[in-house]
């Protein structure tokens, strides 16, 4: 709080002075969000010393401008998190994610997240662009993802623009990773870690993919694809 003293000059002609208050403007208020205590304490110490933020306790996060969620990668927990963290309007969600892969990536994105901080790049000034990033209303994605999302957004306007070039033998992003994957020779428990989908949503998607184009197993789909340009 400063103080700043002025001069008025009355009627008679004599000086009175007053003394008017500035305030110090409105920090941020920040909940932290995160499965690992190890993972929550690192970025609440960095936070903590930054006068533009007020941190949140957890019986007090529902009312947080900005929610960060900290995570080693995205699982089916990750997901439900940050579901339910979207239906509070009063706040926005950024992540701080370990390792985000492309599939991965469009799953938080239609989870409402704002903004995504790759925790190696995490030192206190980003995290603080970051928070006040999101507050501001702006989306924050690293250039590569961002180069990602942009790929995938002009795949989806093609699609509606053209829309006979959508059949059944089209394959969704998620699906044409999926078996670019099996190609590759990674099972579904591998395919399901690089993803950050759940083993029994891997098979659903592959097990899709072979009713929809009629064929027998995932090596028939893979090849068919790959006859197809498809992956």
């Amino acid at each position: 709080m400063t103080a700043t003293t002025s001069r008025v000059r009355t009627p008679a002609g004599t000086m009175n002075t007053t003394t008017s208050r500035t305030e110090r403007p409105e920090r941020v208020t920040v909940a932290v969000h995160a499965a690992d205590p190890v993972l929550r304490l690192g970025v609440v110490q960095q936070l903590r010393q930054r006068p533009e933020i007020d941190l949140l306790a957890d019986t007090d996060a529902e009312r947080a401008q900005v929610s960060l969620v900290v995570v080693d990668h995205v699982d089916d927990d990750v997901a439900v998190l940050l579901h339910r963290l979207r239906h509070n309007t009063d706040t926005r969600t950024g992540l701080v994610v370990a390792t985000l892969g492309s599939g991965a990536l469009q799953r938080v994105i239609e989870c409402g997240v704002a903004a995504v901080l790759r925790r190696a790049e995490a030192d206190q000034d980003q995290l603080l662009r970051l928070v006040l990033a999101i507050a501001n209303g702006e989306g924050v994605l690293p250039g590569d993802l961002l180069g990602t999302l942009l790929a995938h957004v002009g795949s989806l306007q093609r699609s509606a623009l053209d829309p006979r070039g959508v059949s059944l033998s089209t394959l969704t992003t998620r699906e044409a990773d999926m078996l670019r994957m099996v190609s590759e020779g990674l099972d579904t428990a591998e395919i399901a870690r690089k993803t950050a989908y759940s083993e029994r949503t891997v098979k659903n998607v592959l097990h899709e993919i072979i009713t929809r184009l009629q064929l027998r197993n995932r090596a028939h789909a893979v090849g068919y694809a790959l006859r197809n340009g498809l992956i």
